[in-house]
């Protein structure tokens, strides 16, 4: 029999290099990501800032801890977040979170954290696929995340964001277009 060890955060807090934590289970992130990955996501949230520059409550930043609960922390690639009080780490829902597959993290990205951010209400989550240089946007209705499209290079507007942010997926892309 074989037994699973649960953690919380303050545990977690302990470990050196770079974790999640989610329902109790620790799970080790890659080594710093290829620089296409980050390259994309630091395109994304320059869109994302530049098109919520007015909005003063939210804020715009990857790579931050989001502690969902005692015994769930998890890391975005990019996050809008509006009206966070907190300085060390995320304790509220972000309006968007995106995150950029990698080999080792797509069934986790596409499976575990689609549900996660479902149930703690995200409004977006966007998964972006690097080798095909697609975005698929899904908004949050009832309950249940909704695919809303593929993108490749159209613009999409976050309606329902406290800020109205916008992508131009185009843009994001262009510059990795053979």
């Amino acid at each position: 029999m074989c037994a699973v060890e649960y953690y919380s955060y303050e545990e977690y807090c302990q470990w050196e290099g770079n974790w999640e934590l989610i329902k109790g289970v620790p799970l080790a992130m890659s080594p710093a990501p290829m620089i296409t990955h980050q390259a994309i996501a630091y395109e994304i949230a320059f869109e994302l800032k530049s098109s919520s520059r007015q909005c003063k409550q939210c804020m715009v930043f990857g790579e931050a801890d989001w502690k969902v609960n005692d015994d769930t922390v998890v890391k975005p690639d990019v996050v809008l977040t509006c009206n966070e009080t907190n300085d060390t780490y995320m304790t509220k829902a972000p309006e968007i979170i995106v995150e950029v597959i990698s080999k080792s993290t797509a069934k986790r990205d596409e499976q575990t954290k689609f549900k996660l951010y479902q149930e703690e209400g995200v409004k977006y989550y966007i998964i972006v696929y690097p080798k095909d240089l697609k975005a698929k946007v899904y908004k949050l209705e009832n309950g249940r995340y909704l695919k809303v499209a593929d993108f490749l290079t159209e613009s999409y507007t976050f309606e329902e964001s406290s800020c109205k942010a916008s992508v131009d997926f185009g843009a994001v892309f262009e510059r990795f277009r053979k």
